[in-house]
């Protein structure tokens, strides 16, 4: 009897010394948020614009429209976006939407292809009802034009006009000064049972500059402009409903983006006898800069070999460009020429070349429209060749000094943004898509064990092919890191989506 009771109390013993601690399971919250009625105001970004269209299915992949979903699962309301109900979306709207999304046709060239477009069906007045819409979303929309009532209307003779808004204001102007602006919808939406919204605008604050090559210094919008304009948006959905809380977005750096990573500068790849010909037409050009090395111009030798232009058989040949910031050559070809060294014939020839470069690995960067564009003829002429005798204007690269104006401006406009989401801490959070995107350019970033590529390439990368625009895998991606903000911030349990599951880019098509 002793001894069965001494087993039975090893047995205890060894049962109590074996126990394991199961994890406990988090239980799923929204924490201190309601999500009942998201509101989200923004620009393309927001509103699921990708391949250069605003078509359904991108709409359907808008980061919030996910986020909405993830949130759904705890409870959240539902999430109403004003579909264009369109296969391909409009690509030209100032060509009457002939054409549609982008598609990859061509699996030699990162050049997308438009498809057909709806004709402008994607800019029919939205049928359902304004008054119920969550996704605020417009692309090209500016901090200015969001406040102001031209946005809607009218189309003629109005910079400010906007189709993709017009289709959804709640009164679309006729006059230009009267009627609703997007920040005046979003707030009322807000205001109208609103218990959380997302914000970010100020991108195409910069974004439409460089893209087009930092060649509009009027667009860019200065400092303190901004700095104006986002405290009045975001002070705008912060007064339409006190108890509302809020997620705002920073401006990411241009360099995330492959639409300036996407086209080499060192594109083109020349038959022996196009290399031959390329240099021995530039050979009296490269000849005029070893001239201006000696007296009397003793111009720096340096710089004067660094614009000298040449060409080799095979791949790897630089683009020539024009660099505004380059010494005007004009006026030394000028005095050679004076002085009988070049004949007037000649001097007419290096005209088009003042200020002319090849591009520079590592410092310049071309534009993605740029590889439909580099090596087509002018008029037809074999002997104008764009990018190679004809240097590539300004709109088609950014040069450094250009890249440092624009991380100027986006490192001020996300420091107004950072300090204005801190002065109401308790009610908003800060989403650094920035940095994440930084880290996906920088290939640290995988998802599930898969590749996610700041790039346009199938299968795995993030962006449409636009090059600007995430593609529903980075929406998810985007969508995510909402979540994860939120959920620090409030101590929320949303659970993230895995981006893995929403399609990329397809692969080219015949």
């Amino acid at each position: 009897m002793k001894n069965k009771i001494l087993i039975s109390s090893l047995i205890v013993l060894t049962i109590g010394a074996c126990t394991y601690d199961f994890p406990v399971q988090e239980e799923p919250t929204l924490g201190e948020v309601d999500m009942t009625k998201i509101v989200s105001v923004g620009n393309s970004l927001t509103a699921g614009y990708m391949d250069g269209a605003l078509y359904t299915v991108g709409q359907n992949n808008s980061f919030p429209s996910i986020l909405a979903r993830q949130a759904q699962i705890l409870g959240g309301g539902t999430f109403v976006q004003p579909s264009v109900n369109s296969t391909n979306g409009c690509f030209n709207p100032a060509g009457g939407c002939t054409q549609g999304r982008l598609v990859l046709k061509n699996p030699a060239s990162p050049a997308p292809t438009p498809t057909t477009g709806d004709g402008g069906a994607a800019f029919a007045p939205y049928p359902g009802s304004k008054t119920e819409l969550n996704n605020w979303g417009v692309p090209g929309v500016t901090l200015l034009t969001a406040q102001i009532a031209a946005l809607g209307g009218p189309a003629a003779a109005n910079p400010a006009y906007s189709p993709y808004y017009a289709r959804i204001a709640s009164n679309p102007s006729t006059d230009g000064a009267t009627g609703s602006t997007l920040i005046g919808d979003a707030a009322a939406s807000l205001a109208n049972g609103g218990t959380f919204f997302t914000f970010w605008l100020g991108n195409n604050d910069v974004l439409g500059y460089a893209t087009g090559g930092a060649s509009n210094p009027a667009i860019l919008t200065s400092q303190g402009d901004f700095q104006t304009r986002f405290n009045s948006a975001l002070t705008a959905m912060l007064n339409a409903n006190a108890n509302a809380k809020g997620a705002v977005a920073n401006i990411p750096n241009v360099t995330s983006i492959p639409f300036f990573s996407t086209v080499p500068v060192n594109p083109v790849n020349l038959p022996s006898a196009n290399a031959d010909a390329l240099n021995t037409g530039f050979a009296g050009y490269n000849a005029t800069l070893d001239a201006l090395k000696g007296a009397p111009f003793n111009l720096p030798a340096a710089e004067m070999d660094g614009r000298k232009i040449t060409f080799t058989a095979g791949p790897g040949n630089r683009v020539v460009l024009n660099d505004e910031t380059a010494r005007d050559l004009g006026p030394f070809w000028d005095q050679l020429q004076g002085a009988g060294a070049i004949t007037a014939g000649q001097r007419a020839q290096l005209e088009p070349y003042r200020l002319a470069r090849q591009a520079v690995v590592g410092q310049d960067l071309v534009v993605l429209p740029a590889a439909s564009f580099i090596g087509t003829l002018v008029g037809g002429n074999p002997q104008l060749i764009n990018g190679l005798t004809v240097p590539l204007a300004d709109s088609w690269v950014l040069i450094p000094s250009e890249q440092t104006e624009i991380q100027n401006s986006i490192t001020g406009f996300n420091q107004t943004i950072s300090a204005s989401v801190s002065a109401q801490s308790a009610r908003l959070v800060l989403v650094d898509v920035n940095a994440a995107l930084i880290a996906v350019k920088s290939g640290t970033v995988r998802i599930k064990g898969s590749a996610f590529t700041a790039s346009i390439t199938p299968p795995f990368g993030a962006f449409s092919l636009d090059g600007v625009h995430p593609n529903p895998r980075g929406s998810g991606y985007i969508a995510n890191l909402f979540i994860d903000a939120i959920n620090k911030k409030w101590g929320a349990k949303i659970p993230e989506c895995n981006p893995n599951d929403f399609i990329g880019n397809a692969l080219p098509t015949p």
